[in-house]
């Protein structure tokens, strides 16, 4: 493996396929020391500040001609999902066959989409693994925060690439990302995509971390922290009011989260989502997005289960040891397992198996095929 670092130029750097390199808990502390990892970081922090008391709908947020063309692959890709309907899978509550014939063709698409792109034909090999992987696993049709993780970095690299430059970031959140959002919601609801893990991201979702963390940054009142509540600003608490939710859904990534959830799953968020629950208990907004942040560090970025998947190439290189030698042990999906149920554990249904009628309760249309709540009482 070639080490690379980040002051290369795009015309001296030399691109490289990104591969897996990190099993062991030793190469993950290595990674959260590493330029790498605070790349990421940066570029996340970033995005949240760009949207900062910015809605959805916000009319004034302009799409360069990069951000369009981007937003014209995420229209292909939705494309790409009618072109490959679920099959006939009553007899499993599990992922639908029919991803593996979704996935296959959007990765034989990949190189045109990033011409279309006017990624550079050296790169482009390197940025479509990030963009193939971050529509969920083939073979465990499933999706998780590492998935998600794979378009942030493709979304980092097409930056990186000059596709795209910081004047964009706002709407690289509000256009592009939650873009991203919608077709993902279409896939999980088509294909009933499995949640990774044990329940997606340590309880916020079954499948998603981001649009809570750049959701409470679009719901803060100051640019730095305070303690201050704003007189008619909804407050945290304001995820238990459906009549709120339902109002506040079109203009925050956090609402329309919370009303996305509560469409496909009855009782309390207590029952279900304990994690959103305890965290509307914290005063401000701003105190929310900062806790945000720290989490998706720990619990993303700083755990073996979600960066053991994670790719590393040239515009995003692993500088750390080599991963320690094989005992011929590894899981079937190649990588190893440190405590069992962290990683890929026991398959857990999707919650859009439910989905067996085409009639819906009122209040209940959300993307995608017959989706019907989901009993946790």
């Amino acid at each position: 493996m070639i080490r690379r670092n980040f002051t290369q130029t795009k015309a001296t750097m030399s691109y490289e396929i990104p591969t897996k390199r990190i099993l062991s808990s030793s190469q993950l502390q290595e990674f959260q020391n590493s330029e790498t990892c605070k790349a990421i970081v940066d570029f996340i922090e970033k995005l949240n500040t760009s949207v900062i008391k910015v809605k959805l709908t916000d009319a004034t947020v302009e799409k360069s001609d990069g951000v369009k063309a981007i937003l014209e692959v995420l229209e292909e890709v939705e494309r790409q999902v009618k072109a490959a309907p679920p099959v006939e899978n009553k007899a499993s509550r599990f992922g639908n066959p029919a991803f593996r014939t979704f996935y296959d063709n959007l990765e034989k698409l990949a190189p045109s989409l990033h011409t279309q792109l006017k990624v550079p034909e050296a790169a482009a090999p390197e940025v479509e693994a990030y963009f193939v992987h971050s529509w969920g696993n083939r073979e465990r049709i499933d999706y998780g925060s590492g998935m998600e993780l794979n378009f942030l970095c493709w979304l980092y690299c097409l930056k990186r690439l000059g596709r795209v430059s910081e004047k964009d970031y706002t709407s690289l959140v509000i256009h592009v990302f939650w873009g991203y959002i919608q077709v993902m919601r279409i896939l999980q609801s088509t294909y009933w995509l499995e949640p990774a893990g044990s329940h997606g991201v340590w309880g916020l979702d079954d499948y998603h971390f981001l649009p809570f963390l750049f959701g409470s940054a679009q719901l803060r009142t100051s640019t730095e922290a305070t303690n201050k509540r704003v007189l008619g600003h909804p407050s945290p608490k304001a995820i238990h009011v459906p009549e709120i939710v339902d109002e506040l859904a079109k203009d925050y990534m956090y609402f329309a989260c919370i009303k996305f959830i509560n469409s496909i799953k009855t009782a309390s968020l207590r029952w279900h989502s304990p994690m959103l629950d305890d965290i509307s208990a914290v005063k401000t907004w701003d105190k929310v997005n900062e806790g945000m942040i720290k989490m998706y560090k720990a619990e993303v970025l700083g755990k073996l289960p979600v960066i053991q998947h994670f790719l590393f190439g040239s515009i995003l290189p692993y500088t750390g040891p080599p991963p320690p030698a094989s005992d011929g042990d590894e899981s079937h999906h190649g990588h190893v397992h440190e405590r069992w149920g962290d990683c890929c554990g026991i398959p857990v249904p999707s919650a859009f198996a439910a989905a067996q009628a085409l009639d819906r309760e009122p209040g209940k249309m959300i993307e995608g095929p017959g989706i019907r709540p989901v009993p946790f009482d």
